[in-house]
């Protein structure tokens, strides 16, 4: 981790006294720690993380822990995830020698032995080194069908805002003179070898109110991007414009997207004298394009063709009779109360389908034909915890690439042909001794009786006498589902010691569809928070452990969570740690990409605020109330979630003379870390912290672990590589 410099504790002090103990009104007290950057902010910032590290990293015991993290982190035995561009199948890796990573290639048969000869493509540590930068990977898109020419996103830092260059394979350069992109929010999409899609900051009044781009342009090779042409121009209110191409041989087409909010969004054709002709699906289902055929995956009912279809559904359609006024959908999965669709791949002749039963992943195959889909099963799927399927190449082959894990079982990367058994090519070492634990899943009921799910590791021979240390993690919002996946981390530094670890399922992710998201939307956010607390009581109630040996962590949306457990139950919890957290949410919508987030929270300036303020924790703060042990970690760099939460409310409980520790990390963007040495660093304080504060009683020494698992879109091809 990039150390910070000296606090200056003069200034901290100073501002720690001055302030009232008080929950802000329409005057905020804090107001100024959201200059991100400003003097006086950062010497706050500074002062609490020495004080953080004085209180947490100071002791034998954490620095062992931060060099397990590390090493599993830099594990050279861990899988390279590869994403085919070509003839070859690439990588980008990061480890103890190549701390912000190194794109790098290898052929099918070379990535089938168990240690692959890798040819570098583009080394970032020496890139920054040239350029005295500090770039973070953001990917890179090839052009077909030559694959030699691509589009590289790099980060400053590791914030949203990056910057797009090209560049060339043959050469492994960047292209002297080649499209290049300013840092901004909004990327490159190729349409050929001479022409890009645009969408990015174009200057004032380009860019929506969450700070995405609101035009998109078409740019030609050798003229400058402010002569490029305009292609589409959002409205007031929009969250996102973007264009591209597909490129698929037999099917190009292409695309302007117009997202309006969060499940919320527009889809034009491009016609080739640039009209445009819209998708007439609803706007709330998610539009899928491929060859012959248009997917909508429905959020809500969607009546077409005589016929109305189910929320959760994935409909089915030939894209030119769609765009023809025709509407025969066939139905190729429909949701019941136990199922959900967790996604979908296509290869050259098959759709697979990857659906969650009661949080467990089941594949099956959909052939299309003369007489409609024909369905099959997923020979050889694997039956452990959470599968994930991808394809390798959706253009000329029917092979996947197949992930299997759960808590206890290192990930295995396989690669299958449909119809054939999977080869397994990849496992994921072996970090601690699984066979010592079980893995269990439990039904927690809410305060409105609905059944609410969640994992349980524990020891087998747990006593159950209340005084586990156990970690509750949970999310719960954007329909992201927490499923099971092997860390390392969490069995090395936290099963392995006596711990229990357990992954909450609550309302507002998708883990149940459409139904399970909304259920949590606005005003009844309060939902997901009571789903939560109930998995807490049902915790206690098992005699697994006790509210002084309870803890909590979350990020993000599941910082929001966290912060609501802080200040609406902090009776249940002896520690929680909140991170990148959304906390103020009555200036949540002013603040960077707080705007798009609307869909989902509510205006706070509007009479949604009569709601919103009821898991406001920045207002539900109440400086005479106690409070668990609590650790706030954030970014600077962090452009998505800003930084201001976790440091207003900080200084809130900090001076109601609270337990409160801060730690802000320079780098990072939203993930919190630019590198692995980070990453340990930053997990190793809140898992220090977590084990301290649980075991006051008397327990082993401190764990740690990387950051629990998060699914995320994969790009096409892909799977996932080096990231935890």
């Amino acid at each position: 981790m990039s150390q910070l410099s000296n606090a200056c504790l003069i200034a901290g002090l100073a501002i720690a006294g001055g302030a009232s103990a008080q929950s802000p009104g329409d005057q905020d007290p804090y107001a100024w720690l959201e200059d991100v950057q400003g003097a006086r902010a950062m010497d706050w910032v500074k002062a609490r993380n020495a004080k953080a590290e004085a209180e947490i990293a100071g002791t034998p015991a954490f620095k062992s822990l931060e060099a397990d993290i590390r090493a599993i982190l830099d594990s050279d035995a861990k899988i390279p995830g590869v994403e085919k561009i070509g003839d070859h199948y690439y990588n980008f890796w990061k480890d103890k020698q190549h701390e912000r990573g190194i794109w790098r290639r290898t052929t099918l048969a070379e990535y089938r032995k168990p240690d692959p000869k890798w040819e570098t493509v583009l080394d970032l540590d020496a890139l920054n080194a040239a350029e005295g930068a500090k770039w973070v990977w953001h990917g890179a898109d090839c052009l077909r069908p030559k694959y030699q020419r691509c589009l590289i996103a790099l980060s400053p830092g590791g914030s949203d805002a990056d910057v797009t260059r090209e560049f060339d394979l043959a050469t492994r350069q960047f292209v002297k003179d080649g499209f290049s992109r300013p840092e901004a929010k909004g990327g490159l999409a190729w349409i050929d070898e001479d022409t890009v899609y645009v969408f990015t900051d174009f200057g004032e009044g380009t860019l929506t109110s969450s700070g995405y781009p609101n035009i998109v342009k078409e740019w030609r090779r050798g003229t400058p991007m402010s002569a490029a042409k305009i292609v589409y121009e959002g409205k007031p209110g929009d969250m996102y414009i973007a264009a591209s191409r597909d490129h698929t041989p037999g099917h190009q087409r292409d695309f302007v997207s117009r997202t309006i909010a969060f499940w919320n969004d527009e889809l034009y054709l491009r016609k080739a004298d640039g009209s445009l002709a819209k998708v007439e699906a609803p706007n709330s289902a998610q539009k899928g394009v491929h060859k012959d055929w248009l997917l909508l995956e429905l959020r809500d009912p969607y009546e077409a063709g005589g016929k109305t279809y189910a929320p959760g559904s994935l409909i089915a359609t030939r894209f030119d009779d769609f765009m023809a006024g025709k509407r025969d959908f066939s139905v190729l999965f429909a949701p019941d109360e136990k199922s959900s669709l967790a996604g979908y791949t296509w290869t050259k002749d098959h759709l697979v389908l990857n659906v969650m039963e009661d949080v467990k992943n089941r594949l099956s195959v959909l052939t299309p034909g003369k007489d409609g889909w024909a369905r099959s099963a997923f020979v050889g799927a694997p039956s452990i915890g959470s599968v994930g399927v991808g394809a390798v190449d959706a253009d000329d082959s029917n092979a996947v690439w197949l992930t299997a894990t759960d808590f206890l079982t290192p990930t295995t990367l396989s690669i299958a042909e449909i119809g054939k058994q999977p080869e397994v090519l990849k496992s994921n070492p072996v970090f601690f001794d699984g066979s010592k634990h079980v893995m269990e899943q439990h039904f927690a009921t809410s305060k409105d009786g609905t059944k609410v799910p969640y994992f349980l590791v524990r020891p087998k021979d747990l006593a159950f006498d209340g005084k586990a240390p156990t970690l509750l993690y949970g999310y719960g919002g954007f329909t992201v589902s927490m499923t099971p996946t092997y860390s390392g981390g969490i069995g090395k530094g936290w099963l392995e010691k006596g711990g229990v670890y357990a992954l909450a399922n609550i309302r507002g992710g998708g883990e149940y569809g459409p139904r399970w998201h909304q259920a949590a939307l606005k005003a009844n956010r309060h939902k997901a928070y009571e789903d939560f607390a109930a998995i807490a009581d049902d915790l206690v109630a098992r005699k697994i452990t006790s509210p002084r040996h309870l803890g909590t962590m979350g990020g993000s949306n599941g910082g929001l969570l966290m912060g609501n457990m802080l200040t609406q139950y902090p009776e249940k919890f002896g520690a929680i740690v909140v991170q990148v957290p959304l906390l103020d949410m009555k200036r949540y919508s002013k603040l960077l990409a707080g705007a798009s987030w609307m869909a989902e929270y509510g205006d706070p300036d509007t009479a949604d605020w009569d709601f919103i303020r009821t898991f406001s924790p920045y207002h539900l703060f109440d400086p005479n109330k106690d409070y668990p042990p609590t650790f706030f970690a954030t970014s600077t760099k962090d452009d998505r979630v800003h930084p201001a939460h976790a440091r207003k409310m900080m200084a809130m409980m900090e001076a109601a003379g609270k337990d409160v520790r801060y730690y802000e990390n320079i780098e990072g963007g939203h993930g919190g870390a630019a590198n692995n040495a980070q990453a340990a660093h930053m997990n190793a304080l809140a898992y220090t912290f977590l084990w301290q504060q649980l075991t006051k009683d008397g327990a082993a020494s401190e764990p740690g672990d990387a950051d629990p698992p998060k699914r995320e879109r994969r790009p096409r091809g892909a799977i996932s590589g080096s990231r935890l």
